[in-house]
């Protein structure tokens, strides 16, 4: 695992510490989570572009009307 030094206002730290501490963790581990939500999002956009560019060449077999295409 790799460290990272940040900088933040030191209010802001600690009023962090303190959320950290009520819910029973660090604010190293909320961090890594954030971290890990951070990273994952960016891969979720290029995952659905991947889908969509394999849905392109999905053929139903006819033509579908207004009314069908819009009922739920």
């Amino acid at each position: 695992m790799k460290n990272v030094t940040l900088s933040a206002d030191d209010d802001l730290i600690e009023r962090a510490r303190t959320i950290a501490r009520t819910k029973r963790t660090t604010l190293n581990q909320e961090f890594r989570e954030w971290l890990a939500r951070f990273a994952a999002s960016e891969g979720g956009a290029q995952g659905f572009d991947a889908l969509m560019n394999e849905l392109r060449t999905v053929d139903a077999g006819r033509s579908f009307t207004r009314d069908e295409m819009n009922e739920r």
